[in-house]
């Protein structure tokens, strides 16, 4: 499914009033199933669904890896995804369990409680990163996102090592796009402990936490952290960088000597 549409739109410039096409980034409603019952509703990017679909379940703890998962069926004209764990385990405790709206654009929710992040292990083994490789990293992330360069209405993810770009995707909701992220690389199988986030968007404490549930060591992002994520990012031994922009960035958290 394309992830755009075009429309004829009245565009204001110096010249005057002039009819013109606009590409907009379609907002897609996508609702998820588990052993046939309802978890929830997100609105996302139509495309990646099966990672989004995977990554969400893997961040919020429904599933710890690929071998829960028995079958995924997509019906993308209906805009659903029903998964099937190979587990008969009861869903009830999850799914009744208190949900926070988050502070996503996209008013997604998040089954996690704040207060359970202050539980996640620790990064017992930070990265060592330097600045000009964080650099380099925000240069070549600056470069991917075609379809925010059409449209200017998605945020974008990464997953690094220290020295290039492994898998990149993007929505119109930040934590859809770690939700993918986190979604490829568990079908694929790699090894997070070594590994670091970019992100477009506003480093929230939900961010915080879908990284630091899957030993995830840096989070690193152009835009600025809120106070409880760096308070998260100092306990739990994460490395947090915010306003990563061109030579300039912000350090929040960090263990090792990024000098």
């Amino acid at each position: 499914m394309k992830p755009t549409k075009s429309i004829d739109i009245l565009r204001v410039k110096d010249e005057g009033i002039l009819k013109e096409e606009d590409i907009l980034v379609i907002e897609y409603p996508f609702t998820i199933y588990l052993n046939d019952q309802e978890v929830i509703t997100l609105l996302c990017s139509p495309k990646s669904l099966k990672e989004l679909t995977l990554g969400f379940l893997y961040s919020e703890g429904f599933i710890n890896n690929i071998s829960n998962v028995e079958k995924v069926q997509l019906d993308e004209k209906k805009g659903v995804a029903y998964v099937y764990l190979n587990e008969t385990k009861s869903l009830t405790e999850k799914l009744q369990g208190k949900r926070t709206i988050t502070s996503g654009g996209c008013k997604g929710t998040s089954f996690c409680n704040v207060l359970d992040s202050f539980k996640s292990k620790k990064i017992e083994k930070p990265l060592d990163i330097k600045i000009e490789e964080i650099k380099s990293l925000v240069k070549e992330f600056n470069n991917k996102s075609q379809l925010f360069l059409d449209t200017g209405g998605v945020h974008s993810c990464a997953l690094c090592n220290k020295s290039r770009i492994i898998m990149f995707e993007e929505d119109i909701g930040r934590h859809n796009a770690l939700d993918k992220l986190l979604g490829k690389a568990l079908m694929d199988n790699i090894d997070l402990s070594d590994k670091l986030v970019l992100s477009s968007g506003r480093i929230s404490s939900e961010m915080l936490i879908k990284i630091a549930k899957r030993g995830i060591p840096a989070l690193i992002s152009r835009s600025a952290p809120t106070s409880l994520s760096v308070e998260l990012a100092r306990k739990l031994n994460i490395t947090l960088v915010g306003f990563a922009r061109g030579e300039k960035m912000n350090i929040y958290s960090y263990l090792t000597n990024v000098w």
